[in-house]
């Protein structure tokens, strides 16, 4: 099983390095927009999404009002919302059109993603680069030995529990009570 070690090794090096690539004051601002919203939605499409899904959760644990674009109970946006965007290009059209919506209801939008020239900062007001390779191949971004773009979706992943633990912190949340807002039908 050497290449199952050497694997791990390879793919917790990239981790670390593309993490500690992210610009703090970027996440700075993604943390303060939260915090000011009444409700944050959040879109993507593919892995991307399944990687928001798992963030969304993991803030509404922390008592954040948290939706999925699309799921059946997603309430009204308003100026007082947030709109939070994972696309590493920037250019994925699903996104792009629920952000331009976004906007038109006057909601603040953050985008989290790898290429700060892309479409979606036309309609970004925040942006959280995570520089790694996706499927455009801009120069400065950091390679990775995995498949396509799974180094921006699991650092997505990782960003999101950064995220709550800052809040956690900074909150000063007793972690023992964050149970009270796990599932509890399952």
């Amino acid at each position: 099983m050497n290449q199952y070690l050497e694997s791990v090794d390879e793919i917790t090096k990239e981790l670390t390095t593309t993490l500690q690539s992210i610009n703090k004051e970027e996440v700075a601002l993604l943390l303060n927009e939260i915090s000011k919203a009444d409700k944050v939605f959040f879109v993507g499409v593919g892995r991307v999404l399944l990687s928001l899904k798992s963030v969304a959760k993991r803030l509404a644990h922390l008592g954040v009002n948290t939706y999925i674009v699309g799921q059946i109970t997603e309430p009204a946006i308003t100026e007082k919302d947030l709109l939070i965007v994972g696309s590493g290009s920037g250019e994925t059209a699903f996104p792009l059109i629920i952000a331009k919506k976004a906007k038109q209801h006057n909601a603040r939008v953050a985008h989290i993603g790898a290429n700060p020239e892309s479409s979606m900062r036309e309609f970004a007001d925040v942006f959280v680069r995570i520089p790694v390779t996706t499927k455009l191949n801009k120069p400065n971004e950091i390679p990775s030995v995995q498949p396509m773009t799974s180094l921006f979706e699991q650092s997505l992943l990782l960003l999101g529990d950064t995220l709550a633990l800052i809040m956690i912190k900074e909150q000063q949340i007793n972690m023992k009570n964050l149970w009270e807002f796990h599932a509890n039908l399952e």
